[in-house]
């Protein structure tokens, strides 16, 4: 899989975010912004995600997954202490 596919699995399965991932084959990093995590846990933020991906982790096409979820207040705060 491409960055950009995960990017765009994760987007349309997760109303509002906004992300950014990096990777390759089937290792990938993600940056995960949205209104949608307010309220959540660390863990609950992580499993919306991979929901959001359905099949792909358990097939194998998504080997590792690093995700970093933030709401956007948190994101613009991260930004500003240059945390990624």
């Amino acid at each position: 899989m491409e960055p950009i596919e995960v990017q765009n699995l994760i987007e349309q399965g997760l109303s509002g975010v906004t992300a950014q991932v990096t990777g390759d084959g089937s290792h990938f990093e993600a940056t995960v912004v949205g209104e949608v995590f307010t309220g959540l846990s660390a863990v609950k933020r992580q499993q919306a995600v991979y929901s959001a991906l359905g099949d792909r982790i358990t097939s194998g096409a998504i080997h590792a997954l690093s995700i970093k979820a933030y709401t956007p207040d948190e994101w613009e705060k991260a930004r500003k202490l240059k945390i990624s």
